[in-house]
């Protein structure tokens, strides 16, 4: 069996055009800049530097408290 990946397919890379960032309309991304691009079923979402680093962060600390493997409460299924 394949190891699985808690980590969606994610890329870094530089916006062709201008949008909004999909985390605040408000962030808006212009054509050049870096953003992080997260699978979300067949297509992708498109997120700002500002955005990025703060879905980063807590993201590395979820997996960090995963790595511990202690378990959650309620967590029996």
């Amino acid at each position: 069996m394949a190891i699985k990946s808690l980590v969606v397919q994610v890329k870094v890379d530089i916006a062709g055009k201008a949008h909004n960032c999909q985390a605040n309309a408000k962030h808006r991304i212009e054509k050049g800049d870096v953003r992080l691009k997260v699978r979300h079923d067949r297509s992708w979402d498109h997120y700002c530097h500002t955005c990025a680093v703060s879905i980063i962060a807590r993201d590395i600390a979820k997996l960090t408290a995963l790595q511990s493997l202690t378990p959650t409460a309620g967590g029996e299924d």
